[in-house]
């Protein structure tokens, strides 16, 4: 039996990069496993990584994605900082950007979502466990990440004050139930975790997402929800409407001009040059 591992390297609605042109990391449980792999692979992918071993190659798939949920977190959390301070963390980051050398980009959001980000980093944190070592950051990330949602649900109900209204009884709308833009993939979407919270705190919740019809029984979680009509009558009905997944499809002047209290938390309106009259409030 020849047994090897080639951990998956997928960018959902990402057009630069496809399965043939993203290089293949492919490690045997011995030499001979791992040579077969990679013939198989060549067949079908451009540019194949050979690993010493099968551990290598899985070890390399979960930095990978605690990388990713780590500079999350810590955008997620310099969102919360600079907010505090009455300092726009996306204005923050565009700055920093400018740096041609030693920054990679990250930007904040609702939460994390996928398999791989939420999930995957905590099997490393596991088997560090086990050999008798605390994976800090990890764990650390995966906190800050998952407070998200919350925070969102915070500002829903700061953004309904500033009209005198509250949660309990609030009409609110959903936009983007997807974990990315683009895309229907729901798995561990935050959105789901912010539904749930508006609705425990007495809010009516609807949601709008052009890619998902209608949803499904999740690991965590089960809403129950269609996706409802897009319309500007439908659009004016909702008390406060909260951008969670920033699909292309939207026009973010229509959702400016017939929402009464939008929650921003991808900087949608800002980034389509619509300020909302005032109706904006990041998250």
């Amino acid at each position: 039996m020849f047994v090897a591992f080639s951990p998956e390297r997928e960018d959902p609605g990402n057009k630069a990069h496809t399965t043939r042109t993203i290089p293949k990391l492919v490690g045997g449980v011995d030499e001979a496993s791992g040579a077969l792999a990679g013939v198989l692979y060549r067949a079908v992918v451009r540019e194949i990584v050979m690993c010493s071993s099968a551990e290598v190659a899985e070890g390399a798939k979960l930095v990978e994605n605690v990388y990713r949920s780590v500079n999350i977190a810590l955008v997620n959390e310099l969102k919360i900082a600079f907010s505090a301070m009455g300092l726009d963390v996306w204005e923050v980051l565009d700055a920093a950007a400018t740096k041609p050398f030693g920054f990679q980009r990250f930007d904040p959001g609702p939460g994390f979502g996928g398999h791989c980000v939420p999930i995957d980093p905590y099997y490393l944190a596991d088997a560090a466990r086990r050999h008798g070592f605390d994976t800090r950051f990890i764990e650390l990330a995966g906190e800050v990440n998952r407070a998200m949602p919350g925070y969102v649900v915070d500002r829903c109900a700061d953004a309904l004050a500033s009209r005198q209204q509250t949660l309990g009884g609030a009409r609110v709308l959903v936009l983007g139930i997807a974990y990315k833009k683009n895309i229907a993939d729901v798995r561990e979407s935050p959105a789901f975790e912010v539904i749930e919270l508006l609705r425990e705190r007495g809010a009516e919740v609807s949601y709008h997402d052009p890619f998902v019809a209608a949803t499904k029984k999740m690991r965590r979680h089960d809403p129950g929800l269609t996706s409802i009509a897009w319309d500007a009558g439908t659009l004016a009905g909702f008390d406060c409407v909260v951008i969670v997944t920033d699909h292309d499809w939207y026009d973010w002047a229509f959702v400016g001009e017939h929402a009464r209290l939008i929650v921003d938390t991808r900087h949608a309106m800002a980034r389509a040059g619509v300020d909302g009259g005032g109706k904006v409030f990041p998250a």
